[in-house]
């Protein structure tokens, strides 16, 4: 699409520098594998009250990269922009894998919806640093924006069913009555 084209070159012409590049690899770095979501949830879990919605941060990351990763991205198999134009110089490898959807975006939506969910506290950290993320993949010129854009849709998409299953299904049952008429 054009526009995708038009808004990666007004990053590229109007935002780069050697400070933001520095930086736009380091926040893309926390988004590697889900990195900073999984830390998260590793974290969560030293407290009592939030192992269940650790587990359940870490299910769904896991699920998301399952679809994403093996279903969607294969399915479209959609070029990435610095394969497609590579007059661009790449701050970061070369990614081998599909552009659509961005799973940096993906794990980034969903790790900030359930830490949000879990306590609003942690969406003031969880939700801007979603946001940066997203935002270093068109920065480093790796995702169009629909990839990026698909890829959070994906990922809310993702953590809203979880934390509808969870409340649906993580309540305590009450338990039988020991006194029998």
């Amino acid at each position: 699409m054009p526009f995708d084209w038009t808004i990666l070159h007004w990053i590229q012409d109007t935002l780069r520098s050697p400070a933001m590049d520095s930086f736009m690899v380091f926040v893309t770095r926390l988004g590697n594998i889900g990195f900073f979501w999984i830390l998260s949830a590793l974290l969560l879990m030293v407290h009592k009250r939030h192992r269940k919605k650790a587990v359940l941060l870490l299910l769904a990351l896991l699920a998301g990269q399952f679809l994403n990763n093996l279903v969607i991205k294969n399915l479209v198999q959609r070029p990435r922009p610095c394969w497609l134009d590579p007059s661009v110089r790449l701050l970061i490898d070369v990614p081998k894998d599909f552009s659509f959807p961005s799973g940096h975006s993906m794990s980034s939506a969903i790790g900030a919806a359930i830490m949000t969910w879990t306590d609003r506290r942690l969406g003031l950290v969880a939700i801007p640093l979603a946001v940066l993320i997203v935002f270093s993949r068109l920065y480093l010129y790796v995702h169009f924006p629909t990839d990026v854009l698909v890829g959070v849709v994906v990922g809310l998409s993702i953590a809203f069913a979880a934390i509808y299953l969870a409340r649906k299904y993580g309540k305590k049952r009450p338990q039988a009555s020991s006194e029998m008429n």
